[in-house]
């Protein structure tokens, strides 16, 4: 099996159903496809890949001195010395970094952060428009996605870029790149290297390749989407396994409902399907994904079930 890949350029065209068709099964049955032909251009796509591995050739020195590297200097020694050991299930070969719009980004390379804001307003536009792709194929109305996301226009969606590189590991036997999960937020778009793999996606209980794809957008969708699509939306499982050779980029953009939007699941016209999730606000959700990220999803959605009580 192969993560779908869609040529998003045909969506305006002839082809639109068959395109609108590929879509609703990569979010129904994969929670991961791939997009080519999406519109951002590729100069700026080359552009964003030169400012970031600079970025991270400042930065390396630091991760070679990190707690993961540390971490595993010191299993590598232990067992040189006839010591039994088991690898490290609580951290992640991974340097990174975030970009939102009220964070300090960095300012060297030169052109690092005019590139980037660049590239996230294009981001930004592609998310909506496969968001509106999903209204259509779930039967809400254009822009249902969106104004849940927004609390119906009140609050600005929460639009944030992490900037990973995995570099080589001389022992992925013993760490992790990044461990499973699920996201948090709602539409996830990732600009990935293109020679260096390593990202996995759940599907049937079996770990497959998201396979390296030049130019191509990553789209998964995340534990929001889920509850907005009542369960025909699922986000998906997924992890970076550490590699022996190569620095592998990835460039991941979250487009996420504002921390004072409550999330619930959308009915769509007419319909009236029991709700299989509860509402909540989001930054609540939040708050018990940063204590249980790499946890089944399920209980955090029975976390945030319950009503607050006010303090007296």
């Amino acid at each position: 099996m192969v993560v779908p890949v869609i040529d998003f350029s045909k969506l305006d065209g002839a082809e639109r159903a068959e395109t609108m068709a590929q879509i609703a099964d990569g979010c129904e049955n994969w929670g991961f496809f791939q997009l080519v032909n999406h519109g951002i251009p590729l100069e700026l796509l080359d552009r964003v890949k030169k400012v970031c591995s600079e970025s991270y050739r400042l930065r390396e020195a630091a991760f070679r001195v990190s707690e993961p590297v540390r971490t595993l200097e010191a299993l590598v020694e232990a067992e040189r010395r006839g010591e039994a050991v088991a690898p490290v299930d609580d951290m992640d070969w991974e340097d990174i970094f975030y970009l939102h719009d009220d964070n300090q980004w960095p300012s060297d390379p030169p052109a690092f952060k005019e590139t980037m804001r660049e590239y996230r307003a294009e981001l930004k536009k592609l998310a909506e428009r496969v968001m509106e792709a999903m209204d259509e194929n779930l039967g809400l109305d254009k822009g249902r996605m969106k104004a849940a996301f927004t609390g119906d226009g009140l609050h600005a969606p929460f639009f944030g870029t992490k900037v990973s590189h995995y570099p080589p590991c001389p022992r992925p036997d013993l760490v992790t790149g990044l461990r499973a999960h699920t996201d948090a937020g709602g539409v996830i778009l990732l600009f990935q290297d293109d020679k260096v793999g390593g990202l996995e996606v759940l599907k049937d209980g079996e770990w497959l390749d998201v396979q390296p794809l030049a130019d191509a957008i990553v789209v998964n969708t995340g534990d929001q989407v889920e509850v907005l699509s009542n369960g025909r939306y699922r986000s998906a499982w997924h992890r970076v396994l550490p590699m022996r050779n190569g620095n592998r980029r990835s460039i991941a953009s979250f487009y996420n409902p504002a921390f004072e939007a409550a999330i619930a699941p959308a009915v769509s016209e007419g319909g009236a399907a029991a709700s299989a999730y509860p509402e909540f606000v989001f930054g609540d959700y939040m708050d018990v994904y940063s204590k249980h990220k790499f946890e089944a999803k399920e209980p955090r959605f029975e976390a945030v079930k319950a009503p607050k009580t006010a303090s007296a």
